[in-house]
């Protein structure tokens, strides 16, 4: 069982009436509501963070192109006039 911990917020009244209204639509309450939202923008931040490590990783190690490195054209003959 996971631990939590109680917090405390300031949300425009507004806001929080409307929040509530939803997690009603929802059936489910005001904090199950947020701990929801809080935990899907998390996921998604951290799914971020890895696939840009991962691109990272891609870039700095380049791409081959079946040329061992070596280049057998010259720019003029790709960009013939």
């Amino acid at each position: 069982m996971e631990t939590t911990q109680n917090v405390t917020l300031a949300i425009p009244k507004h806001i929080l009436r409307k929040a509530k209204i939803l997690a009603v639509q929802k059936n489910t309450s005001l904090s199950g509501l947020l701990t929801r939202t809080l935990v899907e923008l998390v996921a998604r931040e951290d799914d971020y963070e890895q696939a840009r490590r991962r691109n990272l990783e891609v870039l700095k190690s380049g791409f081959d192109f079946g040329t061992q490195g070596k280049i057998p054209w010259k720019r003029e003959e790709l960009h013939e006039r």
